[in-house]
C-alpha cells in the first residue's frame, strides 16, 4: 500500500496513488475538525465508496470518497461533463470536480430546504455531509404511500433555479 508509484515510462517519475490522495484529503479534514474518525464502510458504488465518520464535536457524520475510473466504469469521461474541453485528465481530477460539483448542489438544495443531507466539508474527492436517519432504498420492500417518495412539486420548485432541465 504506497502512496506514491515510481514511474519508469519515458521519464522517471512519481505518480500519486489513489491511496496517498486519500491520506491527503483526510489529513486536511482532520486537521479542520470536519473528520477525527472513520467508520464502516456503507456502501460502496460505482463512482464511490460512503464511510460513517464522526467530528471532531462527536456528531455522526458521513464521508463520500469519489473514485471515478475504476476499471469497470471507464465510460465515465464519456457521460459526464467535468472535463468539458480538455482531451485528457487524470481520474484523481475528475473525482475532485464530482466531489466539488456533488457539494456545491448539497449546498444548494439544503439552501432552499430540499430534504437533502447538510453539507458540512469538502476537502479534494471527499464530500463530509450529515448523517440522515433511514434505510437505503434497495431495503424497502414495501412503501406505504410511494407517491410521497419521489415527489414532483420539489423537482418543480427545483427548476427555476435552473438546475433540472425540461419543461417547468
Amino acid at each position: 500500500h504506497k502512496l506514491l508509484h515510481h514511474e519508469q515510462r519515458g521519464y522517471d517519475g512519481y505518480r500519486l496513488t489513489n491511496l496517498g490522495y486519500d491520506y491527503l484529503a483526510l489529513a486536511a479534514l482532520s486537521k479542520r475538525d470536519s473528520i477525527t474518525r472513520i467508520g464502516n464502510r456503507l456502501g460502496v458504488g460505482k463512482e464511490a465508496d460512503v464511510y460513517h465518520a464522526e467530528t471532531g464535536d462527536g456528531e455522526h457524520v458521513v464521508i463520500k470518497i469519489h473514485r471515478l475510473g475504476r476499471t469497470s466504469f471507464r465510460a465515465v469521461k464519456d457521460k459526464r461533463d467535468y472535463h468539458k474541453h480538455r482531451h485528457s485528465a487524470s481520474w484523481l481530477y475528475l473525482s475532485r470536480l464530482a466531489a466539488t460539483r456533488e457539494y456545491a448542489f448539497l449546498q444548494a438544495l439544503h439552501k432552499h430546504s430540499f430534504p437533502v443531507p447538510v453539507p458540512i466539508d469538502c476537502n479534494r474527492h471527499i464530500v463530509v455531509m450529515s448523517l440522515v436517519d433511514g434505510y437505503p432504498l434497495t431495503q424497502i420492500r414495501e412503501l406505504g404511500d410511494p407517491a410521497k417518495v419521489g415527489t414532483t412539486p420539489n423537482i418543480k420548485t427545483w427548476h427555476p433555479l435552473g438546475k433540472v432541465g425540461g419543461p417547468p
